[in-house]
């Protein structure tokens, strides 16, 4: 075609229901372009966004198109499999397609960074440093230098047996004493050997082998059933496959612990995805994996995106963890994305846990996933005593009664390590003014603030704002300020002055921020005796061998919640939790303080399990209509305003009040002001999800089309964690 141009439709990383045509020269760079990153102007500036579709035009045809700036790759990133998985993904979720592409990227890509160099590096000690290091002063650098001088190192062996290293090759480096090297991928052989499987564990790996093509294995193994073996025996037979093993992990702090495990017990370089890492290292995995070089990817909830060309396998840790679940941006929910991507693949997929999800024992027991179970812990380990705690009309000392202080003091006193469970941390929940009520409340939303610094600092735990504890009531003027309820700062400081001779480590969010916090924590700690106060980062997955005692504190909170899903979560929580006691060969108890002590949930979990308040649940959900045997769509809004926030809602509803699904609301959200903004909601329920997603269909286009839309900030959020 003479004088033709393409025009190519290009996703942008932007809430925009569709597409933006843009024209790019015909015989400029004709491959295809679907999946590749181009650069594009929009507006006064430029940004870089996903081809989606093109075609070749007449010049004439191209009206006042804007012109491509630059074709970033020569061939797409985006293809295959993951390209119409994600697809699919904005067509389910109703959202951008440019923000679902955009997510699927490392940030460095999504800004258009070239794709990484992933040829594996090691270091050795230059011919200058050979001569160098009889004079090198001793030290670090010097006994890193000599570390080099007997052999290459790969940077994987350094970075999983020589923390810290970085800083003393930069520093040699700028000498010329060492110097970076281009080196074969190495695969070692493992360095430890695999353990005999006991029965269960072997028929659930033997079950997991069977099946090559799209299969869903539940396994429901109890804390510390030897899960992580089952899991490993099944990554070991896809890699004599020839294939790749994806692992997704709920939580950041679990990835050091696991990538140590699976380097020594599989002998393969293995490729880490999460949030904690630098830019340049998400993005060298995720190339890595498109070019299949990563063979075992493990990470956390964005690895779900990471491109598997010679896909074999894929897990979800944990699978019932609440953090699988994006709660901004796009609302997608990792464990469902990775089943889809399993199917599209044709590969099975293990979903493990000591507390399955109610949604996937529903899919078990309905014959659409494999139940594999392991009924017992592996090894000479037993599950640990549980007992619940009456701390009514108890003193309290930090929140802790009487008995737990006798039952820490008598386990550190035996060697062991304890464990103090409090999923809220700073210093306590509240600062309250004890002459006249006054309470700190956050100026932008519905909410105490947190004590935070021993007393000295309060923060809003949803929005982020700060300010210094005032020196008198701003009400009364007077001096009887006090922090009322415990957080996991208070406790700490409670403990370690009780026990000075023993370390007092806190583990949650403001303590662990440096990258593998929480694993240095641990290893800080050792196997001596020493007291762990945490929070719920401390009840997935960790094996912590001398821990035999758990006190829980603070549990009543959950006992009475208005969110649907608060006893699955409270329940999961607790067993979870539970299950770090005694997982070697030392007996472990767990201590349950209450002040409902015959509340039927903890009766149940303590007398029967929780399999038993699995069961009572999913009737109590079945008769109420609620997911897993309805499917939901949560409409939210919010604006300065509350006026904007209602009209918009109403007028959504009025579009969808003639379809065959129940709507309810507009409701006022749990916390109706957050962040400065008034914020309502609607709720979309029916049994079938094709009659919802029918629905969304039609709904959403109009949505975008309103007037009304353009005066809030809204979000579709479907299969929503919770109803916030």
């Amino acid at each position: 075609m003479p004088d033709a141009v393409r025009r190519v439709a290009v996703a942008l990383p932007r809430p925009l229901p569709t597409p933006f045509d843009y024209c790019l020269d015909a015989n400029v760079a004709a491959s295809p372009l679907r999946g590749c990153r181009l650069r594009v102007p929009l507006g006064r500036g430029e940004t870089v966004g996903i081809a989606v579709d093109e075609a070749q035009v007449p010049q004439g045809d191209t009206g006042a198109l804007k012109s491509v700036l630059e074709r970033i790759d020569a061939v797409p990133i985006l293809q295959g499999e993951l390209w119409s998985s994600l697809v699919w993904l904005a067509r389910y979720l109703h959202a951008p397609v440019g923000e679902v592409l955009a997510t699927a990227l490392p940030a460095s890509l999504r800004q258009g960074a070239a794709l990484p160099e992933t040829q594996a590096h090691g270091w050795r000690l230059s011919e200058a440093g050979h001569t160098a290091l009889a004079g090198l002063r001793a030290g670090a650098p010097r006994r890193f230098a000599e570390l080099l001088a007997t052999r290459e190192h790969s940077e994987e062996d350094l970075d999983a047996r020589h923390p810290g290293w970085r800083a003393h090759a930069r520093s040699l480096a700028k000498r010329d004493l060492v110097e970076r090297i281009k080196i074969d991928a190495v695969v070692a052989a493992p360095t430890v050997p695999p353990p005999v499987l006991n029965d269960e564990q072997r028929a659930a790996a033997d079950a997991i082998a069977s099946n090559e093509s799209f299969s869903v294995a539940l396994l429901d193994g109890v804390t510390g059933s030897g899960k992580t073996e089952v899991y490993l025996d099944a990554i070991a037979r896809t890699l004599a496959r020839g294939r790749q093993a994806l692992v997704l992990v709920p939580e950041i702090g679990l990835t050091p612990q696991m990538l140590e495990r699976f380097r020594t017990r599989l002998g393969v370089p293995i490729h880490a995805l999460h949030s904690g890492l630098p830019e340049g290292e998400r993005a060298r995995s995720w190339t890595a994996a498109l070019r299949g070089q990563a063979r075992v990817i493990v990470g956390t909830r964005s690895a779900a995106f990471v491109p598997l060309p010679e896909a074999g396998l894929i897990v979800v840790d944990e699978e019932h963890d609440g953090s699988y679940k994006q709660f901004d941006g796009i609302r997608y929910h990792a464990r469902d994305f990775a089943i889809v991507r399993a199917k599209a693949l044709g590969i099975p997929i293990v979903l493990g846990s000591a507390t399955p999800s109610l949604e996937s024992l529903h899919n078990a027991q309905a014959g659409r996933y494999a139940h594999l179970r392991l009924h017992r812990r592996a090894g000479s380990a037993h599950p640990p005593q549980v007992r619940v705690i009456d701390v009514r009309k108890r003193p309290l000392q930090a929140g802790l009664g009487p008995e737990a202080v006798a039952a820490i003091e008598s386990t550190l006193a035996a060697g062991g390590q304890v464990l103090v469970f409090r999923n809220r941390r700073g210093y306590a929940p509240v600062l309250l003014c004890h002459d006249c009520g006054w309470s700190a409340q956050c100026r932008h939303c519905d909410s105490p603030m947190t004590v935070h610094g021993a007393g000295r600092r309060l923060i809003c735990h949803h929005c982020g704002a700060q300010r210094p504890v005032p020196p008198a009531c701003p009400q009364c003027a007077g001096l009887a300020l006090q922090p009322q309820g415990n957080g996991t700062e208070r406790i700490e400081e409670f403990l370690s002055q009780y026990f000075a001779n023993v370390p007092v480590l806190r583990i949650d969010r403001g303590s662990t921020q440096a990258r593998d916090g929480l694993q240095k924590h641990l290893d800080a700690l050792g196997t001596h005796p020493g007291i762990l106060i945490g929070t719920q980062m401390l009840a997935k997955g960790h094996d912590l061998p001398n821990l035999t005692l758990v006190v829980v504190v603070g549990i009543d909170e959950g006992l009475f919640s208005a969110d649907f899903r608060a006893g699955e979560k409270l329940a999961q929580l607790l067993v979870q939790v539970a299950g770090r006691a005694g997982r070697a060969d030392k007996p472990g108890a767990v201590l349950l303080q209450t002040h409902h002590p015959d509340h039927p949930l903890l009766q149940t979990l303590v007398t029967q399990g929780y399999h038993a308040f699995a069961d009572g649940e999913l009737a109590e959900r079945e008769a109420a209509g609620f997911p897993p045997f309805a499917h939901m769509a949560l409409l939210r809004a919010e604006a300065k305003h509350g006026d904007p926030v209602m009209h918009f809602l109403q007028a959504a509803k009025r579009h969808a009040a003639d379809v065959a699904i129940e709507v309810h609301g507009p409701l006022a959200a749990p916390m109706p002001r957050r962040a400065g903004y008034q914020r309502m909601q609607l709720i979309l329920s029916s049994p079938s999800r094709a009659a919802l997603q029918s629905v969304l269909d039609a709904w959403v286009p109009l949505l975008y089309a309103m007037p009304e839309a353009r005066r809030v900030r809204w979000s579709l959020d479907v299969d929503p964690a919770d109803l916030y």
